[in-house]
């Protein structure tokens, strides 16, 4: 694939964490250079078993932690979704949406009309005036992608999206998913098991630090 289509080019990634006390404190090795590219419209999954370094792989493409070595670029915007979903107990579903409407710079306008295909799409319109610490655990992994989804971003990171789905949320989920597809948007998917490999373009497999194409 040519890097002139990539929305997102993953070069050489390595991470190590520190373990131990000093002197026999020692760096152990999570990413040893882990390559990855997305091309506008591609779904692809990255799959690994807990301690594989996937979340660490995540945080370092959205720029939430700084790799040892490596270099990550994308074009447009990045949506993210993170694995533990990151809002404040005392806002509402309404609330936090028009909060990161406002960080992305999107008009009322838009951030309303996004709003409601949100609700829509995942069904749960309901809970727009419901606290976050009153919401149940499905819902508010629909607000934790919602979030991500709000500035229709070019390139939307997902850890682990679908944990906390049933399987009515989960099948609306890939027809998000399905939709961005169709409009050029790319969507990386985080998880340690894909039990729908048709759904995706690419799988690859992050073993000993490594990504593997399946």
């Amino acid at each position: 694939m040519s890097v002139h289509h990539a929305v997102l080019e993953a070069t050489g990634i390595e991470k190590a964490y520190a373990h131990g006390l000093w002197p026999a404190r020692h760096r152990i090795p999570v990413l040893c250079g882990v390559d990855i590219t997305l091309a506008p419209g591609e779904v692809v999954g990255i799959v690994g078993e807990n301690g594989s370094g996937k979340s660490t792989l995540m945080k370092i493409l959205v720029g939430l932690l700084t790799a040892d070595a490596g270099t990550v670029t994308y074009t447009g915007r990045l949506g993210y979704c993170p694995q533990e979903p990151v809002v404040y107990e005392r806002l509402t579903c309404d609330e936090h949406l028009e909060l990161f409407g406002r960080a992305y710079a999107m008009t009322r306008e838009a951030e309303r009309r996004a709003r409601r295909e949100i609700y829509t799409a995942l069904g749960f319109e309901h809970y727009a005036g419901t606290r976050a610490d009153h919401l149940s655990g499905g819902t508010l992994a629909k607000l934790n992608l919602g979030l991500a989804l709000l500035a229709d971003p070019e390139v939307l990171l997902l850890d682990e999206p679908y944990a906390g789905f049933d399987f009515d949320t989960y099948l609306k989920f890939w027809d998000l998913v399905g939709e961005r597809r169709q409009t050029g948007r790319a969507v990386l998917i985080i998880s340690h098991f894909v039990t729908d490999e048709e759904r995706f373009d690419r799988i690859v497999d992050l073993r000993d630090g490594r990504a593997v194409p399946r």
